[in-house]
């Protein structure tokens, strides 16, 4: 069964896969030609006449030739299907972010940029291969039959057309009901893996046993599913299977028919028989790999929605350089509004300049949030501007406009990687003193040495052997290796006590007093360095003050 979008995919590594349909059609010849030699050799020991042991010679050098071809052919495949692998997963991921935030899914992502991809693997390196093997070798091997017996040359190719279109008939349904099977799979996926993130907060709540018991349900039911398209597939696999088994039969009784009627030699009898076999091989083979590839059939709906994503910001930006420092931020009349909720910021004017300090505050609702992610762009204003060192931010590439602005959020995400390749997540080429110099200043140097490996200490699971303040620590830690001339930090101090969060923020504006830094928070402790501060509510700036909110602002503000 061809798929559109698959074959576009394929069409990446049309080079290798023509050279494995290349290497099957060869091989198909090979096997062709050693059942006419054998052929003709038990004909010739039959008769007793002649010479056999050039055509065993020649039978050798044949059987040597195929096992060669097949040891080679598995390499190869392997090597086109990385290539295929990497290239589709690389698409997938760089889709990821166009994925809405409210339909993101670890499972049901992690099932389709692996398992997904991995059927499709099979289908572009086994089953596309195999097709073009299928539409060349049943037809030479039926013409030369035909040479032999018209009769059994018919038989073959009435056998061979069953055999190959008869099961397709029954391919759509069968892709249907894999497709919905692939949907639960996916479902699943996703239910493990919050499972396994919410294991402590399940047991606290005592939902541990529920929890199992659905899980359970959920699996037992992709079970009773793929049972029943294994049902479904046994049954077109039986109709093939048949049809080759009958075309076999039938060949060989026409072939001995004419041996008694005396119009075909015993000899050639023999080849026919040894023919047929050939003929249904590579319909045998292209049963097996379309099993192979079925996965990528079932689970193109995945593939495709992560394909199809379309970012809520174009990445469009085609400068290259990064703000430089030190850069202000200058937000113009902007406004944006969530779809459907009309809730964001309204009008906001806000000049932060270069080396400043500011700090936002408001209530829950106010806008911070949206503020935030306005300068890291993750979403463009409905109407406004945003600039940073003088530059519009939407003419930023990618990486530019991460090396320009770096937000630490409230929860921030740590890899499974060791401590210094965290560190190093925005600079890459940070020297190891530049991270102890950044550690240092975030107050969590002392943390990562008391670590059994220190900086070559591998994390846990988003930094689970690790404490909220500790986390939050080596996230501004990570910003601070940045050298962005812009820092926002989003709550990053919720996690501290009120000591350690005025040294934290004092440390860090002692070491980049250059920088330019936006503070979102709701302690005094977060604010104590700043410069000035702005009030938000209902999406606008309704307050603003000189220095550092007092105390009773912030009670008034986050009210």
């Amino acid at each position: 069964m061809l798929h559109r979008q698959l074959l576009r995919i394929a069409g990446a590594a049309r080079g290798g896969i023509a050279v494995l349909a290349g290497a099957g059609v060869l091989l198909g010849a090979l096997h062709v030609a050693f059942a006419v030699g054998a052929g003709a050799a038990v004909g010739a020991v039959v008769r007793g006449t002649g010479d056999v042991v050039p055509t065993l010679a020649a039978l050798a050098v044949v059987a040597t030739a195929r096992a060669v071809l097949t040891a080679a052919q598995a390499p190869l495949a392997a090597r086109v299907g990385v290539g295929v692998r990497v290239r589709l997963r690389t698409r997938l991921l760089d889709r990821l972010p166009a994925v809405p935030v409210a339909e993101r899914d670890s499972g049901r992502v992690a099932a389709t940029v692996l398992d997904s991809v991995d059927g499709l693997d099979a289908y572009c390196t086994r089953y596309l291969p195999q097709l073009v093997v299928v539409a060349v070798v049943p037809a030479g091997v039926v013409l030369l039959v035909a040479t032999y017996s018209a009769a059994a040359a018919w038989v073959l190719a009435a056998a061979a057309v069953v055999a190959v279109l008869l099961p397709r008939l029954g391919d759509v349904r069968l892709v249907r009901h894999g497709r919905r099977r692939w949907q639960r799979f996916e479902e699943l996926a996703g239910d493990y893996v919050e499972a396994l993130q919410s294991v402590p907060l399940l047991r606290s709540f005592g939902a541990a046993g529920r929890t199992g018991d659905r899980l359970g349900d959920r699996a037992e039911a992709l079970r009773r599913s793929t049972m029943d398209q294994l049902r479904l597939s046994l049954v077109d696999t039986g109709v093939s299977v048949l049809a080759m088994q009958l075309g076999t039969v039938l060949a060989v009784v026409v072939a001995l028919g004419g041996v008694i009627a005396g119009e075909l030699p015993a000899d050639r009898a023999v080849v026919v028989l040894l023919l047929a076999r050939e003929c249904f091989r590579p319909v045998s083979d292209l049963a097996r790999h379309w099993h192979a590839g079925y996965l990528g059939l079932t689970a193109m709906d995945g593939i495709e929605r992560l394909l199809s994503a379309r970012p809520a910001v174009p990445d469009d930006g085609t400068r290259d350089a990064p703000a430089t420092s030190p850069a202000g931020v200058d937000l113009t009349d902007v406004t944006y509004r969530y779809p459907g909720t009309g809730v964001g910021v309204s009008d906001v004017t806000l000049r932060v300049a270069p080396g400043e300090t500011v700090a936002v505050i408001g209530p829950s609702g106010s806008g911070k949030s949206t503020l935030v992610r306005l300068l890291e762009r993750d979403v463009d204003p409905d109407r406004g501007t945003v600039h940073v060192g003088g530059v519009d931010l939407r003419t930023f590439d990618r990486t530019a406009r991460a090396r320009s602005v770096v937000v630490v959020p409230q929860d921030p995400v740590l890899f499974a990687w060791t401590v210094a390749d965290n560190l190093r997540l925005y600079r890459p080429e940070a020297t190891d003193a530049e991270l102890e110099d950044a550690a240092r200043a975030a107050e969590v140097h002392d943390v990562v040495l008391a670590l059994a490996q220190g900086y070559d200490t591998v994390l846990a699971e988003d930094g689970a052997q690790l404490s909220g303040g500790q986390r939050q620590r080596l996230a501004v830690a990570r910003a601070l290796v940045s050298r962005a001339p812009v820092l926002v930090l989003d709550e990053v101090t919720s996690a501290l006590d009120p000591a350690t969060e005025r040294r934290l923020v004092g440390a860090v504006a002692r070491r980049d007093a250059h920088r330019t830094t936006i503070v979102v928070a709701h302690r005094p402790g977060a604010c104590v360095h700043a410069d000035r501060w702005v009030g938000l509510d209902g999406g606008r700036v309704v307050t603003t003050g000189d220095g550092p909110p007092t105390a009773q602002v912030l009670a008034g503000a986050v009210r």
